[in-house]
Order: C-alpha cells, then sequence, then structure tokens
C-alpha cells in the first residue's frame, strides 16, 4: 500500500488458528476456554463424536477479532449481483474449507447485510449474528480433517470501514458510478463472508452482475466475454492462486480498458476511469515494464496475469489487490507502480501470518522503490537511504516506533515502511549484494503462495550469510533510538 501525498510512502496460516463471537458467548479475548463454550458430553458418548466450536478468533494476537479458528478456508465461489443507483448488494457466497478439528460450530467474518439462508453440504444450517460474526451451526458434526461446504445467502447496503486509525475508510466502498474496493486490513468482511485474516489463503471466483455499460474488475484472469441480457452485464473473473481475503476485489464502474502482455510474456491489464483516459497507454507500459524488471530482481512473477486499475475515487492511497494494484483517485508515477507490484512478491504471494511483521510487505516494498530508482539511474538506494536517515533527527517518532513491532491501531505508520527499507538496505551493507539478491530470491522462492514471519526472514539471512545479526536486526528493525550511521 502507499498512500497518495503528494509523494509520500506510507505505501500462510498461523500455527494457532485466531476473530467471532460464540453464541452466547461474550467476545473476551481470543478464544474461550473449552469450559466456557462446549457443554460436557454424556460419559457414553463416543470421543470421535465430540465437537467443538470454532474459536471466535484466528490467534492473532494483536487482531484477536480477525479471522477464526477451526477451520481453513481452501476456495471462494462468490455470485454478486451490485445496483449502484440503490447501493444494494445482492450476494451468494460458496466456501469449500478443510476441518482442523470436530467442528459443532464455526464462525465467518461478514458485516452487516441480511443473510437469508444458510447451508452446511447442502442441508440448512441454523445460524446467529454477533456483531461481525456470523456463527454458523451445521446440521451435523464436521469431522476433523473432512472437506465441507457452506453456501451463504445475504442482501444489504454495504457499509464500509470508516475513521479508521489505520487507514481512514477502506472495504466495499461505494462510488458515483459502482464500487472502489480496497480491504485493507480487515475489510474483507464488508462485501462477502469468509475468514477475514491473510494467514488464511484461498483461491476465488467471481461472478459480478452490474448494470449494462458497467465494467467490474476483479482478481485474476477474465473467464470467456462478459454476457449482457436486458440491462445486466455479467463479467466472470477467477484467481487461480491463493490470495488473502483483504486483496480481492470486485471494483465497478465506468472503466476504459487495454489488456496485451509484457515483453517476458505476461499478461497485462489496465483499467483507467474516463477521467484519467490519456494516462491508460504510459499506465498499461509503465506497468509491464516493471513487472518484467521485478522478474530479474525478484524471481518469477507468482501470478498469471499483471495489471493496474485507476478510479475516479478520492481514496488518497493506492493498495497491491492481487494481480490488479488500485490506485484511488490519481495516476500513480514510476515508484508507487514500483511499490505496488513488488508486492505481489512480497505480501501477496509471500503472505504474513500475522499483522504485526507487516514490515515485511511494506518494507519490502519501500525499498523496491529505491532498487528502481537506482535501475532508472535516479537516485540510488545508497543516497535514498542517507537521505531518510539524514531527514530524520535522533528525536523524530520514526525511532520510537519498531518496524519489527507493527501496532495493531497504526499499522501503516512511516516506521514500518522506511525503517523497513532502510532495514534491508543495512542488510544488503552487511552481507554483500550478492548475497542479498540471492536472499530476496530464495524468500520469494521458497515461500511462494505461502505465509511466514519476521523469524522466518532472520534465520534465512542468518543461514545464507553465515553471519550473526542478531545486533543488526536488533538495531534497525526492533530498536527505538537512532542507529548509528552504516560504515560504508
Amino acid at each position: 500500500m502507499t498512500a497518495h501525498r503528494s509523494r509520500t510512502t506510507r505505501s500462510g496460516r498461523l500455527p494457532a488458528l485466531f476473530t467471532g463471537v460464540l453464541v452466547g458467548v461474550s467476545a473476551v479475548g481470543c478464544s474461550p476456554s473449552p469450559a466456557d463454550t462446549v457443554p460436557t458430553p454424556p460419559a457414553s458418548a463416543r470421543l470421535a463424536d465430540v465437537g467443538t466450536a470454532g474459536a471466535e478468533g484466528i490467534g492473532d494476537t494483536d487482531f484477536p477479532k480477525d479471522g477464526n479458528g477451526g477451520y481453513d478456508v481452501k476456495h471462494y465461489s462468490l455470485r454478486l449481483d451490485y445496483d449502484p443507483e440503490r447501493v444494494h448488494l445482492t450476494g451468494e457466497a460458496t466456501i469449500r474449507a478443510l476441518a482442523l478439528q470436530n467442528l459443532s460450530r464455526f464462525n465467518l467474518d461478514l458485516s452487516g447485510f441480511d443473510v437469508r439462508k444458510v447451508t452446511v453440504d447442502n442441508v440448512e444450517a441454523s445460524f446467529d449474528r454477533a456483531g461481525t460474526e456470523l456463527i454458523v451451526t451445521p446440521k451435523s458434526l464436521l469431522k476433523n480433517s473432512a472437506e465441507f461446504t457452506v453456501k451463504v445467502d445475504y442482501k444489504g447496503r454495504p457499509q464500509p470501514v470508516r475513521n479508521s486509525s489505520n487507514l481512514g475508510t477502506y472495504g466495499f466502498i461505494p462510488t458515483k458510478d459502482g464500487a472502489f474496493v480496497t480491504c485493507q486490513p480487515n475489510g474483507a468482511k464488508t462485501w462477502f463472508p469468509g475468514n477475514d485474516h491473510p494467514s488464511d489463503k484461498a483461491t476465488f471466483d467471481f461472478t459480478i452482475s452490474v448494470p449494462r455499460g458497467l465494467t467490474a474488475l476483479a482478481n485474476g484472469e477474465m473467464e470467456g466475454a462478459p454476457r449482457t441480457e436486458g440491462n445486466k452485464t455479467v463479467f466472470t473473473w477467477r484467481e487461480r492462486h491463493p490470495m488473502a481475503t483483504y486483496l480481492a476485489t470486485m471494483t465497478l464502474g465506468k472503466f476504459e480498458t487495454l489488456t496485451g502482455k509484457t515483453k517476458s510474456g505476461i499478461p497485462n491489464i489496465a483499467a483507467v476511469d474516463p477521467a484519467y483516459r490519456d494516462d491508460l497507454q504510459r499506465l498499461h507500459r509503465v506497468n509491464g515494464q516493471i513487472t518484467d524488471y521485478w522478474t530479474t530482481v525478484f524471481g518469477p512473477y507468482p501470478f498469471s496475469s499483471t495489471g493496474a486499475v485507476v478510479d475516479d475515487f478520492d481514496a488518497g492511497y493506492a493498495l497491491e489487490n492481487q494481480t490488479k494494484p488500485m490506485y484511488g483517485g490519481f495516476s500513480p508515477d514510476e515508484g508507487i507502480v514500483a511499490h505496488e507490484l513488488a508486492h505481489q512478491w512480497f505480501g501477496n504471494s509471500v503472505s504474513i501470518a500475522r499483522w504485526k511483521d507487516l514490515w515485511l510487505n511494506e518494507g519490502f516494498a519501500t525499498y523496491s522503490e529505491w532498487l528502481w530508482s537506482e535501475h532508472r539511474g535516479k537516485g540510488t538506494a545508497q543516497e535514498l537511504f542517507d537521505s531518510a536517515y539524514k531527514a530524520q533527527d535522533e528525536k523524530s517518532p520514526i525511532w520510537s516506533y519498531p518496524p519489527g513491532k507493527a501496532r495493531a491501531k497504526d499499522l501503516f505508520n512511516t516506521s514500518v515502511y522506511v525503517r523497513g527499507a532502510m532495514t534491508l538496505h543495512a542488510l544488503r551493507k552487511k552481507v554483500g549484494d550478492r548475497t542479498f539478491f540471492d536472499l530476496l530470491k530464495t524468500w520469494a522462492h521458497d515461500h511462494r503462495y505461502g505465509s511466514v514471519s519476521t523469524e522466518q526472514f532472520i534465520e534465512l539471512a542468518e543461514r545464507m550469510s553465515s553471519l550473526q545479526l542478531d545486533d543488526l536486526f536488533g538495531e534497525w528493525l526492533y530498536g527505538t533510538r537512532k542507529p548509528k550511521p552504516l560504515t560504508r
């Protein structure tokens, strides 16, 4: 992610599963004790027939109400019909998941909407609502390791998250001609039910119906041509690679599009609101150039297409939606495009397992801006590091905020971006260019489509460099005072 303020940057699955409120239980922590939530089974009950409720959170201690425990989503199939004039969304979400325990009930994240019906394996299930939790009780016990399918029919007026300390407004945001859909960190629940945490990634299908004359854009590639019947046009998109829920989109409105391929052959899709039509060719060209260049630095492109979308909505930021970064109300310069495309490797393919490690996304993407500048001969990474270091004196807030511990109510702090990038440059100077760039490729390759932690990155850096790096990371990533200048 990047913020658009002139040119200022702001930008897996967890071992123990982590959001939700259980039926009859108040939300007082990550996961209530079994004694508080599960009745004691009769003595005659066989252990294999005993189920417990999935945890109300997925296990992220900094975001205890995000995600849900007890299952792992494998695939979302979303059928969506949006009427911009009425600001009304009708949805049918079919979710294929794997039970990670014997489940007597489980939660899905969903904010607002009228839920009309829920089925589990084609059998109607009972459900309840508690805040942003949809609590589902299937008719029969779901056995550990069994796959199951839950279908949710819902409708209503989407309500984005507003006045957030992290991003202001995000999620499903109605616009004058459609919707701008950017969901970091936990806004997916504002338009479909799911397991809304980046550690539970899944593939997606989207079937989106919109008024004739509008275009619906989603992740991945379009399946066939749009189909128009009467006053409706249906767009079908498919993202075949695992994706975190916050990276999903169904942005729609009036768009002009340009498709083609990068020089290396990667399908390249650019779309702009008519207000930005004069920039469509440039955006398509630059997006292709940067995507191809990153393949030489980070390794093979992890997805089946690259893209860029500019909407005429003054969001004030860009978000790296998988395969289609979104730019809200501005035409991005090369640095911002470089940032969002670097996220396709760092953040999208290699995802964080917990939000406190956000520097693994934003520090890497910010450093990628410096690498692109270096590639273009507009200022080396060293020069940009020096400028950032000198611009902040010892009393600057950037030094009191450790980027390796992103804070729940201040995720997108400048430190996570800039000090995160400075950490990588300090590492590059310490281990040398050859090891550093081999490290980036190895990190992207070894954790492709997975979820990671900072500890894993440090372990890999130490193994590949044969150096002990506690002092370096302790000072740049976890320290609360300005580090000493790097030695040349």
